[in-house]
């Protein structure tokens, strides 16, 4: 982009178009679940590699809220990734306000229904949502928690990455035990990794989530919160999930 040129979402769509693959086109139409009934049903993926995507993002990091709702709202996967992107990128910075980062906080839950695929949530959710209720009430997480929509409940505990990282782990776990039976495959998923990655600041809180719930909760969700486990604690509590439920 030239020095001294606003970043628009018609400039970063034409920069895509440039990078377009039929071959990046197909893997991510397997990769992602793009079939009838599917989670990603009807999403259009244009073919750029995600690096791509990451890097052009980058370039239009000071694109303008107006600029970046329209690439929300864009049937383009690769699109709304690259907003997602551009909104994390700006919640992160250090010179932006705070006044700004609640109007990107704001965008994103007013936007959800755009930001409807795992990458994307787990693109903006930590730095975007988690990041600008660090030190306010994390109620909004609560809710997203108890929403009928997949998308919402795993922004939820993808959000909580803000905190883990600050040794913050209440949320993470309260959260998780609210989705701990969760009927998506999806959130399973997110459950367990986030649950995993609080234990790497707490092993001994991620025990006492595992010795209460690891016989009820769901196979996947243990198998990624016992990853990091070594080789007997594994086999310990896949034994307690046996007992409850085998296979």
């Amino acid at each position: 982009m030239a020095p001294g040129t606003q970043p628009t979402a018609v400039g970063f769509l034409e920069r895509l178009r440039i990078r377009q693959s039929d071959v990046e086109q197909a893997k991510y139409q397997r990769y992602f679940k793009t079939g009838q009934g599917d989670y990603a049903e009807g999403d259009f993926f244009m073919g750029v590699r995600m690096g791509e995507v990451f890097t052009l993002a980058k370039e239009f990091a000071a694109m303008p809220l107006d600029e970046i709702e329209k690439l929300l709202d864009e049937d383009i996967h690769e699109a709304r990734a690259g907003a997602v992107k551009i909104m994390s990128l700006q919640a992160q910075k250090k010179k932006t306000t705070e006044e700004r980062r609640h109007t990107l906080f704001e965008l994103y839950l007013r936007r959800h229904d755009r930001i409807n695929n795992w990458d994307l949530v787990d693109l903006g959710a930590g730095r975007v949502v988690g990041g600008w209720l660090m030190d306010k009430s994390r109620d909004p997480l609560y809710e997203l928690a108890r929403s009928e929509n997949m998308w919402e409940r795993r922004t939820a505990i993808v959000a909580t990455s803000a905190f883990i990282r600050e040794g913050q782990l209440d949320d993470t776990f309260a959260i998780a035990e609210i989705l701990l039976h969760d009927k998506e495959d999806l959130i399973n998923k997110a459950v367990g990794g986030w649950v995993r990655d609080a234990g790497r600041s707490s092993r001994e809180r991620l025990l006492a989530f595992l010795d209460e719930h690891a016989a009820t909760m769901p196979r996947t969700t243990l198998r990624y919160a016992i990853e990091h486990l070594g080789k007997e604690q594994r086999a310990y509590y896949l034994t307690l999930k046996d007992r409850v439920s085998p296979g």
